[in-house]
């Protein structure tokens, strides 16, 4: 069984002892924190918290969870029944909440859930705010409301519907040429919520013909849920054999999304946003972000539309802030995730869907003929188990003096740039692990790399185990 406690949120498998693992006991601890924290950021005594689930098996048994605690805590919840992450986060401001609930464990398999908690902007705590809440859950002091002040309970079953709404208003969606060119489009929505949404935006675009892969939101992923070249080979077959001119996949909350090409040959998760940075910058100059661990690709296609490119640590709320920062017109991390300002500071499936097959539609190309405008670069991602936090600490510092004549990024972890390729190291969120991602302009050559960083690593914890 496992719990962790992070910037990313509450996440941990289902089942097992109380404070092991996501237990009823341990959703009532962490939801009866996250009421009390926001009522004191907001400095309201009656709060409202909109909550959402991705079709995880768990997630009713959650989900009820959640809503008496925070009902228990005074707080009024509206309830958004299966929905995807970017449109409970839309709903917030859309709703004028306090905060959000999304259970949802993302990409994990099906023995894990989490809640992914929101601030009244719709956005993922920060690291100061995180800390508070985490802080405020070590403590077993809550205070439950009288009967007469319980929170009330309602529901809302056009949140997804809204956010499609949203997503079609913005200038640079071009319904007419997405309809126009009569697109076949297949789609695998993994057996979560990608169905309730992705199909009616689908065909609210004017897409010709959607063919539906695991569309049924019962939460039994067929495969891996995580939107990654191994787990889509079915896709692929689909797209070849029905004939479609792109595929996307996206995780079990929408807020990630891979593309294959007409061919059934991967567009490249990393490629997501390069080519939806493209087609922004095309019409609105200025500056993107992404993490330290995504392509330079997008450095690139920035840098030829005469703005600046700018990196951030891992994490979403990291990204935005750095968005934030430089007035970034796009940003977003290379697992696919999209985050365009103009609509909301979250990554979104939806609004990538929506964009890229604009520019797919304007471009008058094929995917795969797209795909062959952008630079050609390969990430290599491997992982190391470490066994304490000393030793991470330890790999990192060491491997910091070891190329301390290299450019060097310490804001996450360590990025280490070569000529035309770079290695990044950093200490996983949710998993006891280091995570070890290279790229260059070769897949050999950033395999290469990484394995040279791995050796070190392993040098490293064989000295310090016979010291």
């Amino acid at each position: 069984m496992t719990l962790i406690k992070s910037i990313s949120g509450i996440r941990g498998t289902i089942g097992g002892v109380a404070g092991e693992g996501l237990s009823p006991v341990d959703v009532l601890r962490f939801t009866s924190a996250f009421a009390k924290f926001i009522a004191g950021s907001v400095q309201k005594e009656k709060i409202k918290i909109v909550i959402g689930r991705d079709a995880r098996i768990s997630g009713p048994m959650v989900s009820m969870s959640v809503c008496g605690a925070l009902m228990a805590m005074g707080a009024d919840v509206i309830d958004l029944g299966l929905t995807t992450t970017p449109t409970v986060e839309m709903a917030v401001t859309d709703l004028k909440a306090d905060g959000g609930i999304i259970i949802t464990a993302s990409h994990n398999p099906q023995q894990w859930n989490a809640l992914k908690l929101l601030n009244h902007h719709g956005e993922f705590l920060d690291n100061k705010t995180a800390a508070e809440f985490i802080r405020i859950s070590d403590q077993t002091d809550f205070t439950y409301k009288e009967v007469t002040k319980l929170g009330s309970y309602s529901t809302d079953n056009e949140a997804i519907s809204r956010h499609i709404d949203h997503v079609l208003k913005l200038p640079l969606v071009d319904i007419e040429a997405i309809k126009s060119s009569g697109f076949s489009v297949a789609i695998d929505a993994v057996n979560s919520t990608g169905g309730l949404a992705l199909v009616p935006l689908l065909n609210a675009l004017g897409v010709k013909v959607v063919n539906e892969l695991f569309c049924t939101p019962n939460g039994k992923f067929p495969h891996n849920p995580e939107p990654l070249a191994e787990n889509l080979q079915e896709l692929a077959q689909t797209v070849v054999k029905t004939k479609s001119h792109v595929g996307f996949a996206v995780d079990p909350d929408v807020d990630r999304l891979a593309i294959v090409d007409e061919n059934g040959e991967m567009f490249g998760e990393e490629y997501t946003l390069v080519a939806v940075a493209d087609y922004i910058l095309q019409h609105q100059p200025g500056n993107t972000v992404s993490n330290l661990s995504s392509t330079s690709a997008l450095r690139d296609v920035t840098e030829k539309k005469g703005g600046s490119y700018f990196p951030s640590a891992v994490g979403e709320v990291n990204v935005v802030e750095v968005m934030k920062a430089q007035q970034a017109v796009i940003g977003g991390e290379g697992n696919g995730g999209v985050i365009y300002p103009e609509l909301h500071y979250g990554r979104d499936a939806l609004v990538g869907v929506a964009l890229f097959l604009t520019h797919l539609a304007k471009s008058k190309m094929s995917c795969s003929t797209l795909r062959q405008k952008y630079p050609d670069y390969f990430i290599s991602k491997n992982k190391i188990e470490v066994r304490t936090e000393a030793d991470i600490l330890l790999i990192l510092e060491k491997i910091k003096k070891k190329y301390v004549r290299q450019p060097i990024n310490s804001v996450d972890g360590i990025r280490i740039d070569f000529d035309h390729e770079w290695v990044h190291l950093r200490k996983s969120n949710t998993e006891p692990i280091i995570r070890i991602y290279s790229e260059s302009d070769s897949m050999i050559k950033a395999e290469h790399l990484a394995q040279k960083i791995i050796g070190d690593i392993r040098d490293i914890l064989k000295i310090e185990t016979e010291e």
